[in-house]
């Protein structure tokens, strides 16, 4: 399966609660997501700052703003299968429709969600995440996600934390 690359800065809106560990995949572990089952530690990014605004919100009321903690990452990772293009897709036995089913009805009622199949085939390749489209409702046209559940701290799949002035807490006591 042909691989993508995929380096520069991306972006996640954390709620506060996660911003002492803003490199966690275990809330996507503990509910599941979009990409990932439950039980599957996963970092999602998008490639915008306002794509990460849109994730964040969607879950919620678009309307009632919630707090948020913007981060940034500088990410190069590879091993990444390309969903937003019709080779990537294909490879990954997937299709627009399937990525884009309502997966949070489906885990509510006990039925696998085809994106979750999908992780689990894409992980078993060996395979570190995937480039996705958008489906917040409340996204800009053509946003870019980068949903990952294999990163660390050097390439092939680095991801590093951008906080030069150590801003966020150290831990949840230090939001007391």
């Amino acid at each position: 399966m042909p691989d993508t690359r995929v380096t520069g800065v991306a972006y996640r809106a954390l709620r506060p609660y996660w911003a002492v560990d803003p490199l966690s995949g275990e809330g996507a572990k503990r509910y599941g997501g979009r990409f990932n089952p439950i039980g599957t530690s996963a970092l999602y990014l998008a490639l915008s700052p306002l794509g990460a605004l849109a994730e964040y919100h969607q879950a919620g009321l678009p309307h009632r703003p919630q707090p948020v903690t913007l981060c940034a990452y500088a990410v190069d990772v590879s091993d990444i299968v390309d969903l937003t293009l019709p080779e990537g897709r294909k490879l990954a036995n997937i299709t627009l429709a399937e990525m884009s089913c309502d997966f949070r009805y489906m885990k509510a009622r006990n039925q696998q969600p085809p994106t979750w199949a999908m992780a689990e085939f894409l992980i078993s390749e060996s395979k570190a995440g995937v480039l996705t489209p958008s489906y917040a409702q409340n996204a800009a046209e053509n946003p870019k996600n980068l949903m990952l559940w294999r990163w660390g701290d050097a390439p092939p799949q680095q991801v590093k934390f951008i906080d030069d002035h150590e801003q966020l807490p150290k831990n949840r006591d230090s939001w007391m």
